[in-house]
């Protein structure tokens, strides 16, 4: 809950500030500046598609020059700037905004469409006032909610938690980078709402509920209050699960469950530690990438790497090499024909096409082994020359350090990820080539369903609960299991924990989940005995249909542990 600090599709931070009583005329100089520089261009555009177009189409910026000149609108502007103080850029957002959400309400297509041409005046008049693009969020020094078209993973994770209470994207998908950094950081977000910054201003009251993926925009004073109480019934369970930190996750007929965390960063490993993890079961590493201006340094990947191994003092730590697209990395080419992304060049691909790039991190992970049990992991592996080939790569670099007499670890262990079909219908040859597996449920549930995770408009097709998903996971289990070789769940599923009782009976021993998570999977694996669990993937196995799946999962979890179901 708090007050909204508003990012709009064009990256303008549109604030609410006050402006003093002695301010107020050079304020007002700045807006009458900003409405003569604007309108000298829509002059000017209007005349250049005159001329190259005709004046049919020139009469599209006439229209815009009238609105932007009309008294009424600009003596309203004015108002609240010389009555309310408002700052010349609150005042043009909040009145212009005003204006669109009139045009929007009219049962009239044509008058409607309005409000497009009034949401163009109000980005150009904000333009000539700012002066600049989107402001640092990072740089953000009052807890705001922050309400944006969307956010990077970069912008995300160098959020300040003491100031960005949470935020709410209009695009995006449950099982987008933003929304896992978001979970990593433990901040309450909504995403894929759709559009909705148009009914909301600098300012206004807003209460993020992340359980519900609901946007509460000027809540009254019981919604508030009752918000209020749910989050103090949130502390209080909270506090409760603590008391499970250093209890072991051992289910009632005794047998022991690996528990793992995710980490995005290095400071994540403080509540491993403190909740008992038995281990990193997945360190992204993109974020050496995202955050930098250029290409991080094996020095750089040295030192995160040896950090984490230190601070979990013994307990293994499994690097996942570079899993990003070759369209997020800055210091690398533009792909020319990259159409889609998700498909494209990215993770082991993209690696295995930068060669020096990859010898770097693979050169950081091996020195780092020294200092505890790092474990190596090869993320988008979907055929066995690929996973040849960076082994190959990694024996290479090993052979490199051995002339250098750099010291490792020769036995270092070696994983896959499995998240395409094409790894699980090949798991019976990739059981002879690596050490363990770890099945990535967000990129499996995307490739199996064919729904791009980050996609708003198919966001209600990507889910866990799809039965080819559950038939995926299950083969890949009992693969690992007749080969000997341990295999664990990262993706976002292993961390809810109403997945926790369907995975236990489906073979699955060791969970890697976000920090945040691991109190509440341990709280359901020590309830529960594994042939209770067996009775619940049987009967969902059975099943065909998506929601209902989800809905006895989530009637079983409330029977055992209601206070986990929202």
């Amino acid at each position: 809950m708090g007050e909204a600090l508003v990012v709009d599709q064009e990256g303008f931070r549109i604030p609410e500030r006050f402006v003093a009583r002695d301010a107020v005329t050079h304020e007002l100089d700045r807006l009458h500046a900003s409405l003569q520089a604007a309108a000298q261009e829509i002059a000017a555009n209007r005349d250049a598609v005159t001329r190259q177009l005709g004046e049919h189409y020139g009469a599209i910026f006439s229209a815009h020059l009238e609105m932007l000149k009309d008294s009424k609108l600009q003596g309203e502007i004015e108002d609240l700037i010389r009555q309310q103080h408002y700052s010349p850029e609150y005042a043009v957002s909040r009145t212009m905004r005003r204006y669109a959400k009139v045009f929007q309400l009219l049962d009239n297509a044509f008058m409607a469409e309005r409000a497009t041409d009034i949401f163009d005046i109000e980005k150009r008049l904000l333009r000539h006032l700012l002066g600049r693009r989107r402001e640092e969020l990072s740089q953000v020094t009052s807890p705001v909610v922050i309400l944006a078209h969307n956010l990077t993973p970069s912008e995300t994770a160098n959020l300040n938690p003491k100031f960005a209470l949470g935020f709410v994207t209009e695009s995006g998908g449950p099982g987008s980078h933003t929304a896992i950094v978001a979970e990593a950081m433990q901040l309450p977000a909504v995403v894929a709402t759709g559009p909705f910054l148009t009914d909301v201003s600098g300012g206004d009251r807003v209460i993020i509920d992340g359980d519900q993926g609901l946007v509460i925009l000027q809540p009254d004073e019981e919604t508030i209050a009752r918000y209020q109480h749910a989050a103090e019934e949130h502390r209080t369970l909270a506090a409760r699960l603590e008391s499970l930190a250093d209890q072991p996750a051992v289910t009632e007929d005794g047998v022991r469950i690996q528990l793992y965390g995710n980490i995005e960063f290095p400071q994540e490993v403080e509540m491993c530690r403190r909740r008992s993890a038995d281990g990193i079961g997945l360190y992204r590493t993109e974020f050496l990438y995202l955050n930098a201006g250029a290409e991080p340094t094996e020095e750089t990947h040295y030192d995160a790497y040896v950090k984490v191994l230190h601070d979990m003092q013994g307990k293994p730590v499994c690097i996942r090499t570079l899993d990003l697209g070759a369209d997020k990395l800055r210091n690398l080419p533009s792909p020319e024909d990259e159409r889609n992304p998700v498909l494209g060049l990215r993770s082991i691909r993209l690696s295995l096409r930068n060669v020096p790039l990859f010898r770097t991190q693979l050169r950081a992970i091996l020195r780092a082994s020294l200092h505890g049990e790092a474990q190596i992991m090869f993320p988008l592996i979907s055929n066995l020359q690929e996973l040849r080939q960076a082994k190959m790569l990694l024996a290479d670099v090993m052979e490199d350090l051995q002339e250098s007499q750099v010291s490792y670890d020769p036995n270092i262990k070696i994983g896959m990820m499995v998240e395409v079909p094409a790894a699980v219908m090949l798991i019976d040859r990739f059981v002879q080539e690596v050490d363990f597996f770890s099945i990535g449920t967000n990129d499996l549930i995307q490739y199996t369903l064919a729904v791009d995770r980050g996609n708003k408009d198919v966001a209600s097709l990507y889910t866990a609960t799809n039965p080819a998903v559950l038939r995926l996971i299950r083969t890949t289990i009992r693969a690992a299991d007749r080969a000997g070789k341990p295999v664990n769940l990262c993706g976002q599923m292993s961390g809810s924990s109403m997945y926790t009782m369907l995975l236990l009976g489906l073979g699955l021993r060791q969970y890697s989940v976000p920090p945040a998570a691991l109190l509440e999977i341990k709280r359901v694996v020590r309830s529960v005995n594994i042939k209770q669990c067996e009775r619940v993937a049987r009967r969902v196995m059975q099943m065909d249909n998506p929601p209902a799946i989800k809905n006895y999962l989530r009637e079983q979890l409330k029977l055992l542990a209601p206070e986990l179901v929202s």
